[in-house]
């Protein structure tokens, strides 16, 4: 493993913990070089899923667009980088257990969006907006009125 700091290939584990999500191993590293420290996490890749898009295209599951959107989502929220990359294994998990390799896009969006609204609203709200595409300023309230009802 590379250190991050100064990409030195020399690094050795400090620590080694299981998570609480299947197939995920969380390891405490140190660089040799520059004794800086940081965390790693190894899973189990099970199968190949892909995405069914809209527009029937087909494309493999990509951990890194899934950070990347929720990573927009939760900017400038108090949500830990730790908790989206629990999110996002949860996810992946979430789509495993379904035991299909092929998945729609809705199927993502709706338990990103689930996940989400448990954590925190306002991330939900800007997941959302995107996901269902919203136009215009009614549609945002209509959303609100929804969290509303639910809680």
């Amino acid at each position: 493993m590379k250190c991050p700091y100064c990409n030195s290939p020399s690094t050795k584990v400090m620590e080694k913990r299981d998570t609480d999500k299947e197939n995920v191993v969380r390891r405490r590293r140190e660089c040799e070089t520059c004794s800086k420290r940081f965390t790693t996490y190894e899973r189990a890749e099970v199968l190949d899923l892909f995405i069914i898009k809209k527009d029937q295209r087909r494309e493999m599951f990509d951990r890194r667009k899934l950070r990347i959107s929720l990573t927009k989502a939760c900017e400038k929220r108090p949500i830990k980088h730790e908790k989206l990359e629990s999110l996002i294994s949860e996810i992946e998990q979430k789509l495993i257990r379904i035991r299909r390799t092929d998945i729609e896009s809705r199927i993502v969006g709706e338990i990103v969006m689930d996940l989400l609204k448990e954590i925190d609203e306002v991330a939900y709200i800007r997941f959302a907006s995107v996901y269902r595409d919203f136009k215009d300023v009614t549609d945002f309230e209509k959303e609100l009125q929804e969290i509303s009802k639910t809680e």
